[in-house]
């Protein structure tokens, strides 16, 4: 099966060629039939697993759309040149022809498909390079904020922020959650904002930072909805027993269902978080507040996952 595949990717070559020959009774190559020889001849090696020569016949194909001037059409040909790469793990080759082929798709003025280009590439790279994929994902969201798709823009935006949780980048992290935040505001979606209120918190006080904390979730108390919500009553409770170094309180908060089925990159911030000087814990303590009132109350051997599950 695989040789029959070969042979006939081939003949297809054979016939792009063909095409691109000129003479006494043909001036100008047929370059549109040439691109479609090679991008059957681009699919015959694909499925026969011969990815480095699909990959050539794609690039081929897209030399023809471009000789052609049918950029669009080059694109998608780079594109596949990319996912070619990836299946033979060649990952940083796979995301350059992606993003070339995205900035081609921008010149032909198709920024929706370069958007979702750089997301695929955002998904292929994230196993293996986390900073990439940010990158990838933040440059995705640009373009769909551009062309006013807030919905499209803000789930990307997510994606980043998350990975940049994961690496640690914090700073980063509260200023696209921020970003987030405002977005989900002016498409009026109300209880996203509440939950990235929850996770600026979180980003916040594992910076060190209460009063920027403090302050996100004053400046929520302007949303409709958000004071005396769930939410709410839980920041408000976590704030107060971080001020005051009440470690019971703070476990109670952030190991109750709310906060510990958030992402699991915003519940991980959640149950690693201590308060500074390592608190005090309090004996027989009242019932949980803030939203924690079925999560069981901290004891000594519980506390020893401090640093959290990263």
């Amino acid at each position: 099966m695989a040789a029959q595949k070969i042979n006939e990717a081939h003949e297809h070559i054979a016939k792009a060629e063909k095409c691109l020959k000129t003479g006494l009774m043909k001036w100008k190559p047929d370059y549109d039939s040439a691109a479609s020889e090679y991008a059957k001849a681009a699919v015959c090696f694909k499925n026969a697993k011969q990815y480095e020569q699909a990959k050539d016949a794609y690039l081929k194909e897209a030399e023809n759309h471009t000789e052609n001037k049918t950029l669009f059409h080059a694109a998608k040909a780079i594109e596949q040149a990319g996912m070619m790469m990836k299946e033979l793990k060649k990952m940083p080759e796979a995301i350059q022809y992606i993003e070339k082929a995205c900035m081609m798709y921008m010149e032909n003025g198709t920024p929706d498909t370069a958007a979702m280009a750089l997301d695929r590439a955002g998904k292929v790279i994230e196993p293996i390079n986390l900073e990439k994929a940010v990158d990838l994902y933040q440059k995705a969201a640009g373009v769909f904020e551009n062309e006013d798709r807030l919905r499209q823009a803000v789930e990307l935006l997510g994606k980043a922020s998350r990975l940049l949780v994961r690496l640690k980048r914090l700073d980063e992290a509260a200023v696209a959650v921020q970003k987030e935040k405002n977005m989900y505001k002016e498409i009026e979606n109300f209880p996203m904002c509440f939950k990235k209120t929850t996770a600026q918190v979180l980003i916040h006080l594992h910076r060190g930072d209460y009063v920027a904390a403090d302050k996100c979730v004053r400046e929520s108390y302007s949303l409709p909805g958000y004071s005396g919500s769930e939410d709410c009553v839980a920041m408000e409770t976590l704030l107060q027993g971080y001020d005051e170094q009440d470690e019971d309180r703070v476990y109670r908060v952030c190991n109750s269902p709310l906060l510990k089925y958030m992402d699991n990159d915003y519940a991980k911030l959640a149950v690693s978080l201590r308060v500074p000087g390592g608190g005090k814990k309090k004996k027989g303590a009242a019932a949980p507040e803030g939203g924690a009132s079925r999560a069981p109350a901290a004891t000594e051997e519980e506390d020893d996952y401090e640093g959290g599950l990263c």
